[in-house]
């Protein structure tokens, strides 16, 4: 915290009406707190009695009682150059201080919940998960698992199940059933962007959290393309497709096994978006896509995105032509597989 400037969290009873709604699953006033603390703040917060406080509260939060108006005029006098805020103001950008939305009625919380669930539309988002994926997510996530007792790793897990079921469909080779199975699949798609929005709108992200999804969606990936595989090997018989199926898979490990060396060495967290490929350039995916930019490479994997493909594959079953998907997931696997492979031969010639 050192550096920052404190900041005082007026919780009097101007503030009683807005700090306890709820916006996103946290009142007004908890949600405030979580927030100042990620950003390293040190927090006074000043409370006449009238607001009801948190009953946990983190060691960077100091409660200074201030039961008449002369006790927080004394106060801000003792913490000159700190920030005030007030415990019915919600800021929708959680590592800014800027653009306050101030909540005293439900239709300025509603405009706020909106504010906050719109800070999630990354820059990185393709086109399925920013238009179609993201607008149902959103609403599962706003008006149901906010309201829930469930944390973002359960949502992870619980989407893998649903994920893990259209995986045992898709298998089945029969056409009905893998349309349902690619649905399932598709669904879980959507289900996968409820776990990084409920984390971030309760302030709940965590290293464990970002691992967890990417080993989920890495999982899920693989045994589908093994799915796909023997699914349309029981539809028609063909030993290509068995072996296309697993030949994706095996590359898709291959990819995953040196991608996850390399967010090791390279500190980058949980997300494979972030590796920095000796083959692709200096600046990792997500910052590309983050910045606008749409080079070749950012078109090419567009065809590789997981929201993408998934969906891809869901259109194929529904057109009676499953077999469109073991190729698409061939064009998906091998290209990581070349870029995976540069990397270690990169390192092995003594790459840094």
């Amino acid at each position: 915290m050192a550096g920052k400037p404190p900041v005082l969290l007026r919780a009097t009873l101007a503030e009683v009406v807005g700090s306890s709604m709820r916006v996103a699953g946290l009142s007004v006033l908890e949600r405030a707190i979580k927030q100042l603390h990620r950003l390293d703040h040190h927090v006074v917060l000043a409370s006449d009695g009238s607001c009801r406080l948190p009953p946990f509260l983190p060691a960077s939060v100091r409660v200074h009682k201030v039961p008449k108006p002369e006790n927080l005029t004394a106060l801000r006098r003792d913490l000159t150059g700190a920030i005030e805020v007030g415990a019915d103001e919600v800021r929708p950008a959680s590592g800014s201080l800027d653009g306050a939305l101030r909540v005293v009625d439900e239709a300025s919380r509603r405009r706020a919940e909106r504010a906050v669930f719109a800070e999630l539309l990354r820059g990185d988002l393709g086109f399925v998960a920013r238009y179609l994926n993201k607008p149902v997510s959103f609403f599962i996530t706003r008006h149901l698992l906010c309201r829930l007792p469930v944390t973002p790793n359960q949502v992870t897990l619980g989407a893998a199940l649903v994920g893990l079921a259209g995986v045992l469909l898709v298998s089945s080779g029969r056409p009905a059933l893998m349309v349902w199975g690619f649905f399932l699949a598709h669904l879980q798609s959507i289900l996968d962007g409820c776990d990084g929005e409920l984390a971030r709108v309760r302030f709940q992200q965590s290293a464990l959290g970002e691992w967890l999804d990417t080993l989920v969606d890495d999982g899920l990936n693989i045994v589908l393309f093994v799915s796909i595989g023997v699914g349309v090997f029981r539809a028609t018989g063909s030993p290509l497709a068995l072996a296309a199926g697993l030949l994706a898979a095996l590359l898709h490990i291959g990819y995953d096994v040196i991608a996850y060396r390399e967010l090791r060495i390279q500190g980058g967290g949980g997300e494979i978006i972030k590796v920095r490929w000796h083959l692709t350039g200096s600046s990792d995916m997500k910052t590309r896509l983050a910045k606008g930019q749409r080079d070749p490479l950012a078109t090419v994997h567009t065809i590789g995105r997981r929201d993408f493909f998934i969906l891809a594959f869901l259109v194929y079953a529904l057109l009676g032509l499953p077999w469109l998907a073991l190729v698409h997931a061939l064009l998906i696997a091998g290209p990581l597989a070349v870029v995976a492979g540069a990397q270690v031969v990169w390192r092995l010639r003594g790459g840094r």
